[in-house]
């Protein structure tokens, strides 16, 4: 009876922690939903709810608030802001767009490209709030030139053929497929009968371009936000949602020997970065510009509006002046960062982290690493003298550096770190109370559904939660429920936290789903119902593209078909 009573009581006292973990993680999902409080401070809630309600130590939920995921985040945004600090990312996009040309299509195209890479390097936020008055400035410069062309060729025309403005009508109706305005002028004289034809006519034209060029604002537009957002997804440190999956795989699954890092992320994801990328501009080029490809991609010499189009774009890069030698210093640290990712595990061959004991060094190493040399290299070269002292006997102050503290106070957004650490504790808070383990007996009937399926469900679950609460608060709520899950059901833990994650990039729908989405709403031009139109579709091409690549490339890349050795590791190292 004894022994009876103190099984008894264990459970008890097991499943009260269950129910305590889970009403904290219900609170702060509301919390997060709401936005009753910011949400680095609801992410603060575990310090002072898991201690109270008996979960865990204080101490040891404070840990969890600056692991090695927080470290390669820091380090990433210490580049962004580099690079942004220097308009580096500006010269690039520019340059970039002078190379595409003017034409609608390829214009689409070159700020698409360029906004996806931008935004694998930088917050998606300053992508957009960056790409956005350029695209507005080139479409304002190509109607202005456009109107006047028209105005020239119709004044031409009516001069040679009086019966000019009967044929346009019939041609732009024949084109448009709209009705134009039937003006009627009872006048007796024939000279004030064609005066006024030629008035009516021309206030159609203009009607009828500013109709076009108010559609091609909003696809400009949209194109810029959406790339922006897919572009993040393309490496580990281009959007918060990616670093949250590494963090929780390396705090739930300790032993799983660096599956995810840079290398094996990029490996994946740039792939269904450019196959989402190449479809949504597919997507927008039929509902904004039409498929007319002689008309979208132009052939032969360029028009005098498309080479003034292209001398404003010309005109912006002389703005930025020669290269300076601080650019050059940023994109050299840039590249070597990027080559030091990629190169520290590579997977088909050793990696230079060989030469270190096994796990002792980390992305977020290099990134560090490499970001603190941007307060170390000065913005200037040193004159011919030197830094040092002038023939006067007076100290030459030498040039600031490339990075100052007060530049990265003002840029960082430290609360997406709280985030991170608030989502770290949650996954610890679960696995301490036993909340992810009875989750994922509770799911374990979904066995019986096929793997491809439950992805897919998942996937879509996500991405419309997502819609309505943040990327972040989404991912943290989510993926420890998977990963519980997926060990209930045998599966590869990444077959459903990897496309869930990327999903919870894909909020397409609604101007307060995503800052690019709302900044490109502020600019004008774009109703509730555009967005709603275009990014329905999107959502759809975003979940079926991750979810082929999960079953495809990555489904090798991962061994998606093996129950990891490593699964049974659940509980962090002390």
């Amino acid at each position: 009876m004894p022994k009876n009573l103190a099984s008894t009581s264990v459970c008890v006292c097991v499943c009260l922690q269950q129910a305590r973990c889970g009403y904290a993680i219900i609170l702060m999902a509301l919390y997060w939903c709401t936005e009753c409080m910011p949400l680095a401070v609801t992410a603060l809630l575990p310090v002072v709810l898991f201690p109270m309600l008996g979960i865990m130590k204080a101490g040891e939920v404070s840990i969890e608030y600056l692991k090695d995921s927080n470290m390669l985040f820091i380090g990433g945004l210490l580049v962004a802001i580099a690079v942004e600090h220097w308009s580096l990312h500006k010269r690039i996009a520019i340059r970039v767009l002078l190379l595409v040309g003017v034409r609608p299509a390829l214009l689409m195209m070159g700020f698409m490209s360029v906004s996806s890479f931008l935004s694998m390097w930088i917050s998606n936020t300053a992508t957009t709030a960056m790409m956005l008055p350029i695209a507005h400035a080139v479409l304002q410069q190509l109607k202005a030139t456009e109107a006047r062309a028209d105005e020239q060729d119709f004044q031409d025309a009516a001069e040679d053929n009086p019966a000019f403005e009967l044929e346009m009508r019939e041609t732009k109706e024949e084109i448009t497929g709209i009705k134009q305005p039937d003006t009627k002028c009872h006048l007796e004289n024939s000279a004030d009968q064609h005066e006024c034809s030629r008035e009516a006519m021309q206030e159609s034209r203009r009607k009828a371009m500013e109709a076009k060029y108010e559609h091609l604002t909003k696809g400009m537009s949209l194109s810029v936000c959406y790339s922006a957002s897919i572009g993040g997804t393309a490496t580990l440190t281009g959007t918060t949602p990616n670093l949250i999956l590494k963090g929780q795989m390396d705090k739930l699954f300790p032993g799983n020997g660096d599956v995810i890092n840079f290398a094996s992320w990029f490996g994946f994801a740039f792939p269904n970065m450019v196959i989402m990328l190449v479809l949504t501009w597919l997507w927008l080029q039929l509902i904004f510009l039409g498929f007319n490809l002689k008309e979208s991609f132009g052939c032969g010499v360029k028009t005098d509006r498309d080479k003034e189009a292209y001398a404003v774009m010309k005109e912006e890069y002389k703005k930025l002046g020669p290269m300076k030698f601080a650019e050059g210093a940023v994109l050299t640290v840039f590249i070597l960062l990027v080559l030091l990712w990629f190169t520290r595990e590579p997977g088909f061959i050793p990696g230079w982290a060989v030469i270190f004991p096994k796990e002792f060094v980390s992305d977020g190493t290099i990134a560090i690493f490499m970001s603190m040399l941007f307060f170390v290299i000065p913005s200037q070269l040193p004159s011919y003298r030197g830094y040092g002292y002038n023939d006067a006997g007076k100290m030459v102050k030498s040039p600031p550096t490339l990075l100052d503290w007060q530049v990265v106070h003002e840029r960082m957004p430290w609360n997406i770190i709280l985030l991170l650490g608030g989502g770290f504790a949650l996954a610890a808070g679960s696995e301490e109370s036993g909340l992810s383990k009875w989750l994922g007996q509770s799911l374990a009937p979904l066995q019986q559904i096929p793997p491809y399926a439950i992805s897919l469900l998942l996937s879509l679950l996500v991405a419309t939660f997502t819609e309505c609460s943040s990327n972040t608060a989404t991912t943290t709520l989510f993926l420890p429920i998977l990963a519980s899950m997926a060990t209930a059901i045998k599966i590869h833990p990444l077959y459903v936290m990897l496309p869930c994650t990327i999903a919870a990039s894909l909020a397409f729908m609604l101007p307060v789903a995503t800052p690019p989405n709302a900044i490109a709403f502020s600019f004008g031009s774009l109703k509730v119902i555009d967005m709603v139109k275009a990014g329905f579709i999107l959502n759809i091409i975003g979940i079926l593209t991750v979810n082929l690549g999960i079953n495809t490339w990555g489904y090798a890349m991962f061994d998606m078909g093996t129950f990891p050795v490593w699964i049974n590791g659940t509980n962090d190292k002390p």
